[in-house]
């Protein structure tokens, strides 16, 4: 007697299950890499108060927030080069606002906007002669979880330590619908939301 072929519909469920898994076992051991720098980030600097000058320090330079937020700038645009959290923690006693979740949510805009500003650069990029190809050496670590995950690798970025600044210029780089990407890339804000809440209940 012959065995009864798998139907359409349970191909299909298999196929999305095995693609869901995949995904998510991408996104959670990223995840849980933001989450460990995250904990390491907030013990060290309680560590730093308790043994070292630095709230003076970060006193001291909140006297000039213009350059810390221009340093901010340039780090999210130049592929995340200082950890966002570290600002976060700047922010709960200086920036532009007197409430905490303010500041949060202009450091937010500022990464959103440079992931933006990214996107056009990796587009720009891609075509300029003189620099093409060390743009194209850099992405292309990422070329193959681009044409594994797609868009999805966006939210990883977002959310997760992999450079989101890198992901929105690969992004750029490979033409991506643009107004899918500023949807997607708006996870951003969570991440924001999310780490600097950790953050102020770690009483720092």
């Amino acid at each position: 007697m012959m065995k009864a072929s798998p139907s359409k519909d349970a191909r299909f469920n298999k196929a999305f299950m095995s693609l869901f898994n995949y995904r998510s076992r991408f996104f959670l051991k990223n995840l849980m890499k933001g989450l460990m720098a995250l904990t390491v980030i907030v013990v060290s600097y309680i560590l730093l108060q308790k043994y070292t000058a630095v709230d003076a320090f970060m006193d001291y330079i909140g006297r000039w927030p213009l350059i810390v937020y221009t340093v901010f700038i340039f780090s999210e645009v130049v592929f995340g080069l200082i950890p966002p959290e570290l600002f976060m923690i700047w922010s709960i006693k200086n920036g532009a606002f007197d409430i905490y979740a303010l500041n949060v949510a202009l450091l937010a805009l500022i990464s959103y906007l440079a992931g933006v500003l990214g996107y056009f650069v990796g587009a720009r990029l891609k075509d300029l002669g003189p620099v093409r190809s060390i743009f194209q050496r850099y992405i292309k670590r990422y070329q193959n979880a681009l044409n594994r995950y797609g868009g999805f690798l966006i939210i990883v970025a977002a959310i997760t330590p992999v450079p989101f600044s890198a992901i929105c210029m690969l992004m750029g780089a490979t033409r991506y619908n643009f107004y899918r990407f500023l949807l997607i890339a708006s996870v951003r804000f969570i991440r924001f939301a999310a780490y600097s809440t950790v953050i102020y209940q770690a009483n720092i």
